[in-house]
């Protein structure tokens, strides 16, 4: 029998399961998870139970966290960015990066896809393709990885990392509950962003969930179907009218703000014509945050990054426009962890050669 990852559950979900499973010891499942979340350890006997009950426990429940095979740190002025790459037990491995945000803040950004099938011009990750979807204790893993082995103070968690949250929504929004459970890690909503290239059916799943305070971005790009069309294969399938149309219902509160991502590359999307049509998508969206970000070469670049004088012309169109906007700084690109930087596309190549 396969036993239950504790950290894939919330707390009410441990004390319904240890009921049904275990003959004896269930009693302790609140202060078990817990122990897991906050502390991260899992050990029925520093909690006083007998040795049959701890053997109970440990047959029908796991917790294991993913090797951590290298970290690595690009200093900056608020502090340093660390990406982690995390081997999961097959092999595979994922990154997550750790973000200063200044006052002693730090967003964690997590992956929820080993590789990603959207292939996006721009991206690493996309170049990988998709080897597997995450499961909801491997995303949970990352966090407490990052609070409980590396010891990074996170406060916000952000669905930015390798692969595309709502290509894997059953996953993520369970990973949402267990991370925004009170009687777990207590992360509040307004703490919690998905990113999506606009899935537009997994935008209306998440709007389905009840949640109020939940951030939304979406990585636009290109606000002319023919240009992200060839940035983003997504919009092939659903265009620019589609995708405003399923953004433009979805207000989980009155107060809501979506987050526009936009990165800037030059030569490709950086004309002042590129900046009306972004005003114009955004238009009938209610009230948006555009989120400039320079382009971050990888390994396959299609264009440089931008000068910080191409930038500031871009974001002034855009001000001029009416649009709220705030710039990206770059953070991570010395160690490929920068937006866009994430994963190893020579992995994929080696897992079809060992299969």
């Amino acid at each position: 029998m396969v036993r239950v990852a504790i950290h894939g559950l919330t707390n009410a979900e441990l004390v319904q399961r240890a009921r049904k499973l275990l003959p004896r010891g269930h009693g302790f499942a609140r202060r078990i998870h817990r122990q897991v979340m906050l502390e991260g350890r899992f050990c029925p006997a520093s909690l006083g139970l007998g040795r049959e009950a701890c053997a109970a426990w440990h047959s029908k429940f796991s917790f294991d966290l993913p090797e951590v095979v290298t970290v690595r740190s690009d200093s900056g002025d608020h502090g340093a960015t660390s990406k982690a790459v995390l081997r999961l037990h097959d092999g595979l491995e994922v990154e997550s990066v750790c973000i200063p945000m200044g006052r002693g803040r730090y967003t964690l950004c997590v992956s929820s896809q080993v590789g990603c099938k959207m292939r996006c011009a721009f991206c690493e990750t996309g170049r990988m393709g998709l080897l597997r979807h995450l499961s909801t204790e491997e995303i949970i893993a990352q966090v407490l990885v990052a609070r409980h082995r590396l010891g990074w103070p996170i406060r916000n968690i952000v669905f930015m990392g390798m692969g595309e949250a709502l290509d894997n929504a059953e996953n993520v929004i369970h990973a949402l509950r267990v991370l925004n459970d009170e009687a777990g890690l207590a992360i509040g909503q307004e703490r919690l962003t998905i990113c999506t290239v606009g899935h537009v059916e997994g935008i209306r799943l998440l709007d389905r969930q009840g949640f109020k305070r939940l951030n939304l971005s979406i990585s636009l790009n290109a606000a002319s179907d023919s240009l992200r069309s060839e940035l983003m294969p997504i919009n092939r399938r659903t265009n620019l009218a589609a995708l405003q149309e399923v953004l433009a219902s979805y207000r989980p509160r009155r107060n809501f703000a979506l987050g526009i991502n936009y990165c800037l590359i030059p030569g490709v999307n950086d004309t002042e014509e590129d900046a009306r049509a972004i005003t114009s998508f955004c238009q009938p969206l209610g009230r948006v945050l555009v989120n400039l970000i320079p382009y971050n070469p990888g390994s396959q670049p299609i264009s440089r990054a931008p000068e910080e004088a191409e930038i500031e012309r871009f974001i002034g169109w855009l001000r001029d426009a009416g649009l709220a906007v705030r710039e990206r700084v770059t953070k991570g690109r010395s160690v490929m962890a920068a937006c866009g930087q994430l994963g190893n596309p020579d992995a994929r190549a080696q897992r079809a050669a060992s299969a």
